[in-house]
């Protein structure tokens, strides 16, 4: 009896399943580089593995793009919530758990125009020389008709 169910055992381990967890990343426009929690992940559209579900930080850059700090969420499936997944993990399949990000990244404002005229306005502020204000006004003699 007791043989029986270790082979019973035995037989459900082999014939079970495995559960992958992966973020799909895809931004607007493509190709912005990805950081997850302070590890680059690569260029969108990117698909990224992991284990726990939860808030992750996310930062995006791109050339000529407003670069982005945010957060995304992993959040579990019903068969993947805790009681749920001990069964999940018996049934001989593979299960797949997609989480979907999408980030649009605003594209930078620059007036070249005033941004020259904001560099020469701060080469002339460096360049001129430094005054000290007690210098600057001398002290005024009083007056005795006051």
């Amino acid at each position: 009896m007791r043989a029986n169910l270790v082979l019973l055992v035995l037989l459900g381990a082999l014939g079970t399943g495995c559960v992958r967890r992966t973020i799909m990343i895809t931004s607007q426009p493509p190709g912005v580089l990805i950081w997850v929690n302070d590890r680059e992940v690569g260029r969108t559209p990117v698909d990224v593995d992991f284990e726990y579900y939860g808030v992750y930080d996310v930062r995006l850059e791109l050339a000529g793009y407003e670069p982005m700090m945010t957060s995304g969420k992993a959040s579990a499936p019903w068969w993947d919530k805790v009681g749920a997944d001990f069964f999940a993990e018996l049934v001989p399949a593979d299960l797949h758990s997609e989480v979907r990000w999408h980030y649009v990244l605003t594209p930078l404002t620059e007036d070249r125009d005033a941004l020259i005229e904001r560099a020469a306005q701060l080469r002339l502020d460096l360049s001129a020389p430094e005054t000290d204000d007690a210098a600057a006004d001398p002290p005024r003699e009083p007056n005795p008709d006051q």
